[in-house]
């Protein structure tokens, strides 16, 4: 089952029109890749994922968004669908509070008052971002004195304990040392099993580490869609084999 179908869709803000005629089935419990240059559209459409361009001044959509059959445009409750799609970022984001309430804010807001039920949220979803037992020890600490690493997967923890079906993730190594991007990697190939993944990368090496598809977007459009290993080893149309052999880019 894919987790979304995009049909016919179109984004402008005010006249410039940044997302063309997108037509993407995304499947459920993979890992999805979209690559490209620097403002072709990757992260435009990741964030018409869960409504996030809502927020932008003078964005205009047409088309069709459905996740799991379900129309995201069609009065649809945005707090209900930023539950069901998480989203982690390009810079470690924690909130300025303890490692603890950084992963209970989110089944807080969503009503949950229980400190029993909230630590076991809080441990399992540490558990499934798989940094549990660097931090058992120091739940009260504040969430700003772990490094980066530890960071970007306290956030991942964060996304993950509201039991989203699927996750955003927009560059989430970008910022990272070497080490930090592996654990980040093995986790992703973990949490695969339970969530569908779609990833924004630069870095082409890691869309063929980790990704089940990729997508390459230039100037807005999606120019080509397939499983990784075609689109990097036996690549359809011309301007992807010259991006992912690093002739432009």
């Amino acid at each position: 089952m894919n987790c979304f179908e995009i049909k016919g869709l179109n984004l402008y803000y005010d006249k410039f029109h940044a997302l063309k005629n997108i037509d993407l089935e995304l499947e459920s419990g993979k890992i999805t890749a979209f690559i490209g240059p620097s403002g072709c559209g990757k992260s435009t459409l990741l964030k018409t994922l869960n409504r996030m361009n809502d927020l932008v001044e003078g964005c205009r959509i047409t088309g069709d968004v459905r996740l799991f059959g379900e129309d995201i445009y069609d009065d649809t409750d945005v707090n209900l669908l930023r539950r069901r799609v998480g989203m982690v970022f390009q810079k470690p984001n924690p909130f300025p509070m303890s490692i603890f309430d950084n992963v209970a804010y989110g089944p807080r807001t969503h009503g949950i008052k229980s400190r029993f039920e909230l630590g076991e949220i809080v441990e399992s979803s540490l558990r499934a971002a798989a940094i549990w037992d660097e931090v058992k020890d120091r739940l009260k600490k504040p969430a700003l004195s772990l490094s980066g690493g530890q960071q970007q997967r306290l956030c991942i923890a964060r996304a993950l304990a509201v039991s989203p079906e699927v996750l955003l993730m927009d560059e989430p190594t970008s910022a990272l040392d070497p080490i930090s991007t592996g654990k980040i990697e093995e986790l992703l190939l973990t949490l695969r099993e339970k969530y569908s993944i779609i990833i924004v990368t630069h870095n082409m090496q890691q869309a063929t580490r980790i990704s089940d598809s990729t997508a390459f977007f230039l100037l807005g459009e999606v120019i080509e869609y397939d499983s990784t290993e075609t689109v990097f080893a036996m690549p359809r149309d011309q301007r992807t084999e010259d991006y992912i052999t690093g002739r432009f880019g």
